[in-house]
C-alpha cells in the first residue's frame, strides 16, 4: 500500500512560483509512475504532469508545458512539481497520484491507483 503526502501549496500572485512536494512511502517497486493532477471547483480533475521514476521520462499537459517541471529525489522518495509563471487559471487543489510499474500511455485519472489528500494552490490576479 503506497502512501502519498503533498505539501507546498499556498497563495501567490500571478507570475509567481510555488514548489509542491509529494512524499511517498510504503512501496517496493523500483519503477513507478508518479503524477500530479488538479481540480478546480466545479471542474473535472485533470492531469498536469507525470514522471516515470525508473527512466525519468516526463510528460506534461499542454496547459502547463514550459511553465511547470516535475522532478524526483529518489533518495528522499519525493516527487516535486515546480510551478512558474503561475496564472489565476492554475488555481486548484493539487493531488499527487501513483501507479505501480511504468506509466500508462496517457495522463488519466483512471490510470493511477494511489492518491494523496491534496494541497491548495491559489493564484490571484
Amino acid at each position: 500500500q503506497m502512501q502519498l503526502v503533498e505539501s507546498g501549496g499556498g497563495s501567490v500572485q500571478a507570475g509567481g512560483s510555488l514548489r509542491l512536494s509529494c512524499q511517498t512511502s510504503g512501496y517496493t517497486y523500483s519503477t513507478n509512475c508518479l503524477g500530479w493532477f488538479r481540480q478546480a471547483p466545479g471542474k473535472e480533475r485533470e492531469g498536469v504532469a507525470k514522471i516515470n521514476t525508473g527512466s525519468g521520462a516526463t510528460y506534461y499537459a499542454d496547459s502547463v508545458r514550459g511553465r511547470f517541471t516535475i522532478s524526483q529525489d529518489s533518495a528522499k522518495n519525493t516527487v516535486y512539481l515546480q510551478m512558474n509563471s503561475l496564472k489565476p487559471a492554475d488555481t486548484a487543489m493539487y493531488y499527487c497520484a501513483a501507479r505501480l510499474g511504468t506509466c500508462a500511455a496517457f495522463l488519466r485519472r483512471v490510470d493511477f491507483t494511489y492518491w494523496g489528500q491534496g494541497t491548495q494552490v491559489t493564484v490571484s490576479s
